[in-house]
Order: structure tokens, then C-alpha cells, then sequence
């Protein structure tokens, strides 16, 4: 590692929700920085306005927040290289363009759409190799490489719109190391002359995103396989200002891929399968359609870290369950790998069940009695403390606590028909009206004081476990879900529980 200061960013651009693998970038991003007592930079690329979402950017902000990814400078809190969002910056991009004009590397083209177009439709005819804008077609097109200076500055002056372009080098090897990838090298031959700068007054994201990197002391970029094609254009920028010697270090990582492994994760994989893709539930302004959140999908932010941290990394241990500070200690680059990583739903919901049963009983009695109260339910704190602790190992998410525990609350009004068919036998409720006896008679209604009364008419009636234990558990409960029977009557305590025996009987017939 070098010995300047580190300095990342994550820069994201206000064009919709942010997708899990837009947070990941900036967890890596954010953990490399703290690994290394560097700096996070927060910086929104909107230059892109035809593509701008109203809420986007607020929702990136409280999305990162909630994640616990923080920042030290950026968009939201300033900082000694602001402003940080690019459409309060585009006065110094169109100097930076004009200054790769004046040194040759780049170019004025006023091409119209149509004649883009029909450049298009006679490469395809000529099965080019290369069908884009390139060092093979740039003398064909009306440009300022094809018009002498004083017909270039008369489109200027009369207004003709027009781009500025990249001249990319013809038949030259680009070289470079990404810290994941490896060296790469790429010949200039299979890449176009890309633009630099529109003619709506914005730069594109290569001439804005290299700028600013340059000018924010950016000392690695850590993005998205999707923008290692555009690394070669990127480096060569970076040669063409002549600031090779502050270019920062490489790192692009693998794809989040849908859980077969076959293609990048999209919201349509988790409408499809039943799970969300963005970190928290997003309203799209246009159409009001609704996309599920892992917040509100019930996940824990230190669970979606967590998960987060493995989509592509791996510590080298058996360890999965990793706090931040953890995560911030075992993270390098090094252990970044270059294949895409399959997003498990169900391994997501294990990582959300080990940290909910970590959480305290008391921690979860108050995410758990907002619940309650929308059923109208008031109960004590200490009685749904000491159902949440019966519970808690069967449910992945707080959302499943009413599904795990609404008996503790209500009487069951009706009876699976399945468990009478199965354990409701003639001498049910024989046995049935043993314990209820020795239930009545019961002093203090502890689980000891309840296991010998069990086993008392167990002995008494000569017969099994389950043929108490089921039936127990069908008035009760009315199926068979839930903890331990004898749990289930300490905590209901005698007078409910000998109401539901009671009821069970007269109302369960074979």
C-alpha cells in the first residue's frame, strides 16, 4: 500500500433507487477508506439531467445512513474540495475540454443525430469491426479534424450545436493493473472517440468523473465491472491532462448476480422471487409503483452490511458474522474476487436470523410491541420479554414474531383438522380431564410444578408422551406450531389454560 493518503469516493448518480450492488460499492469503498485512516468522499454525478429522478438523491442519503456507511466530506456536509454534486461544477469542466482541444486529444464534432444515424447503418452494411465513431470514420464526419479553424468558429459563433470528442490514439496498447483484475491491456483499435462534452453545456461522466477525481486528491476508485470498459479511455485522459503521476489506483469488482448465477441481479429478479434489491422501499415518482426495501422487508442494517460484505469478498476464516469494526479490520482489496457473486435470498434471511437472536429479549420486546398495538393488543413489556425469548430462534425477521406467538395473545377459534385426525384419539379427552384436575390443583404454576403433573398423568393413564403433548397442544395453540407445550402453559398461566383445555373439549368431536 502506498504511503500517500488514501482518499476514496463513492459517487452515485441520482437516476433511480440504489441498487444493492450500488451499496456494496460504497461498503468496500467505505471500508477501505477506514481500513486505511483515509478519507470517504460522498460526490452525486448528475450530469446526466434527461436521466435525473426527483427523491433519488435524498433517497441515496438516508439509504447509506441507515447502512451506517459514513462520510467525510461530500454533497451533504461539505468539505475543502466542494461543491460535490457535478451540476454545481460544469463552469470548470468546458475549460479542462477546451484544454484537451488546444493539446490535440480531443475534438469539435457537429454531427447531426441523422447523420450519426446513417454513420451507423454504413458501418453495419460494411460489417465493420468497430461500428461506432472512431479513428476509422472521425475524417468522414463534420468535425474540426475535416474543417479548417475558421469554419470550426463559424458553427461556434452562429450556434450549430456540437460535442466535444476524445481523439482516441490509432493501433496503440493501452496498459494498466487493477488491483483485482490484474494487468490488462486493450488496443485503441476496439474503442470509439467518445464524448467528453455535450451540447446541453454538460460534461459526460468520463470527462466530469476524471476531473473530479483529479481535483478531490482521489487516490483509488473502487467501482463497478461495469465501468472497466471504460478504463482504457479513462488512463488515457488521465496522459492527455498530464497528471499520469496523480492517477489513482484501480479497483473494479464483480458483478451481484441473480441467486442461479445466470446474469446481474435486477429489481425484476426480486419482484419475480420475492425479495428486495434496494436497501430501503422506493416510490418511483412517475409511475407510483412500489419496490420492496430490505428495511421495511424487516432486515437489520448490521445484517445488510453483513451480507453485503460477502457479496464478493471473503475474509480468508470460516467467519461469516462480522460486526463493522470486525469488517473494517479483516477487509483488503486483495480478497476481492474477479467472478460475479450469486445473491443467495435465503442465506440473506439466515444472516438477518443470527442477529436477531443475538439482540436482547428486552431490545426486541420494542420493536415488537408496535406490532402488537396495530392488533390492538396492550400488553406488559415483561410478558412479551418472555414470549420473545421462546420465540426468537424460530423467526428470521421481527415481522415473523405475531406468526410465531399470536396464541400467547388470543384463544385459538378453531382446530387443524390434520392434529385431530392424527393425535385426537377416543381416550383424548379421558386424559385431557387428568391433567386439567391436576392443573386446577396446582399451587404455583411453574415449569416444574407443570412437568411432574404431566408425567404424573402420563403414569396414572399408562400412556405415551404424545398422547397428552398433541392433544395439550391443539387447545392451546389450535395447530401445531409454537415452543414447548409446557412453556406455553407457564407463560399462559392456570386460569387461561384450563379455559382452553375446557373449550377444547367441547368443541373438538371425532
Amino acid at each position: 500500500m502506498s504511503q500517500k493518503e488514501v482518499r476514496v469516493r463513492f459517487a452515485p448518480s441520482p437516476t433511480g433507487p440504489l441498487h444493492i450492488g450500488g451499496v456494496r460499492t460504497a461498503l468496500y469503498n467505505y471500508l477501505f477508506a477506514k481500513k486505511h485512516n483515509g478519507s470517504m468522499v460522498l460526490r452525486i454525478e448528475d450530469t446526466d439531467q434527461n436521466r435525473f429522478v426527483q427523491g433519488a438523491e435524498d433517497y441515496v442519503l438516508e439509504s447509506l445512513n441507515w447502512c451506517g456507511i459514513e462520510f467525510d466530506e461530500g454533497v451533504h456536509k461539505g468539505g475543502p474540495y466542494g461543491p460535490y454534486k457535478q451540476s454545481e461544477r460544469k463552469e470548470l469542466y468546458k475549460g479542462y475540454a477546451e484544454k484537451l482541444i488546444e493539446s490535440g486529444d480531443a475534438y469539435y464534432a457537429f454531427d447531426t443525430t441523422e447523420e450519426l444515424e446513417s454513420l451507423r447503418k454504413k458501418l453495419e452494411t460494411k460489417k465493420a469491426a468497430n461500428t461506432s465513431y472512431s479513428s476509422f470514420c472521425r475524417m468522414e464526419m463534420v468535425n474540426s479534424l475535416t474543417l479548417n479553424d475558421q469554419e470550426v468558429q463559424l458553427k461556434i459563433d452562429s450556434g450549430v450545436p456540437y460535442v466535444i470528442r476524445f481523439k482516441m490514439p490509432e493501433n496503440k496498447e493501452v496498459r494498466f493493473t487493477d488491483i483485482i483484475r490484474g494487468d490488462v491491456v486493450v488496443n485503441t483499435s476496439t474503442l470509439d472517440d467518445k464524448v467528453l462534452f455535450k451540447s446541453d453545456g454538460m460534461p459526460t461522466y468520463h470527462l466530469a468523473n476524471i476531473v473530479d477525481d483529479y481535483l478531490m486528491k482521489i487516490s483509488h476508485v473502487i467501482r463497478g465491472e461495469e465501468w472497466l470498459p471504460s478504463l482504457p479511455l479513462h488512463v488515457l485522459l488521465y496522459k492527455a491532462f498530464g497528471w499520469e503521476n496523480k492517477m489513482p489506483q484501480f479497483a473494479h469488482m464483480p458483478l451481484t448476480l441473480k441467486p442461479d448465477g445466470k446474469g446481474k441481479l435486477s429489481k425484476r429478479d426480486g419482484d419475480r422471487l420475492g425479495f428486495p434489491v434496494f436497501p430501503l422501499e422506493w416510490k418511483n415518482p412517475q409511475s407510483g409503483e412500489m419496490s420492496s426495501g430490505f428495511r421495511e422487508s424487516g432486515y437489520f442494517p448490521e445484517a445488510f452490511i453483513n451480507i453485503l460484505a460477502f457479496l464478493g469478498w471473503n475474509p480468508g476464516t470460516e467467519q461469516e458474522i462480522f460486526s463493522m469494526d470486525e469488517l473494517i479490520q479483516a477487509f483488503s482489496l486483495e480478497r476481492v474476487g474477479k467472478a460475479g457473486s450469486r445473491f443467495d435470498p435465503e442465506k440473506a434471511k439466515w444472516y438477518n436470523h443470527q442477529y436477531l437472536i443475538k439482540k436482547s429479549n428486552e431490545e426486541l420486546t420494542q420493536l415488537y410491541q408496535p406490532i402488537l398495538k396495530e392488533k390492538d393488543i396492550v400488553c406488559s413489556d415483561e410478558y412479551v420479554s418472555s414470549i420473545v425469548g421462546l420465540i426468537k430462534e424460530r423467526a428470521n425477521f421481527v415481522t415473523d414474531f405475531w406468526e410465531q406467538s399470536f396464541f400467547f395473545f388470543e384463544a385459538p377459534v378453531e382446530y387443524d383438522a390434520k392434529m385431530i385426525k392424527k393425535g385426537w384419539k377416543e381416550n383424548t379427552t379421558e386424559i385431557l380431564n387428568a391433567f386439567l384436575s391436576k392443573s386446577e390443583g396446582l399451587e404455583k404454576y411453574t415449569f416444574n410444578n407443570l412437568e411432574i403433573a404431566v408425567k404424573s398423568v402420563l403414569e396414572e393413564k399408562e400412556t405415551g408422551m404424545g398422547q397428552l403433548m398433541m392433544p395439550l397442544r391443539l387447545v392451546l395453540v389450535g395447530s401445531g406450531k409454537g415452543p414447548g407445550v409446557i412453556e406455553i402453559m407457564e407463560l399462559l398461566g392456570k386460569e387461561e389454560v384450563n379455559n382452553r383445555i375446557r373449550t377444547g373439549i367441547s368443541n373438538i368431536k371425532i
